[in-house]
């Protein structure tokens, strides 16, 4: 598995900072928050995953480009 350069994840904690609500729309893992479930990002890792505290308890994180979600920037 490749990761992304550190370029990269910069650009990606650029576009999600702390607080940045979220919209799941695909996760293909067992342990996923169901389709439309919102979140809050808590940060971005060093290997890109965007570290989200969802709505519905879970911690999973998203894969970035891997993973397919949208911007809620509509919420407060």
């Amino acid at each position: 598995m490749r990761f992304p350069s550190r370029e990269i994840v910069e650009a990606i904690r650029k576009s999600y900072p702390i607080g940045t609500r979220v919209e799941l729309v695909f996760m293909d893992d067992v342990q996923a928050p169901p389709i439309g479930t919102k979140g809050t990002v808590r940060g971005v890792d060093d290997i890109g995953s965007i570290m989200v505290s969802w709505d519905n308890g879970s911690s999973l994180s998203l894969a970035y480009g891997v993973d397919t979600f949208r911007r809620c920037d509509d919420e407060s």
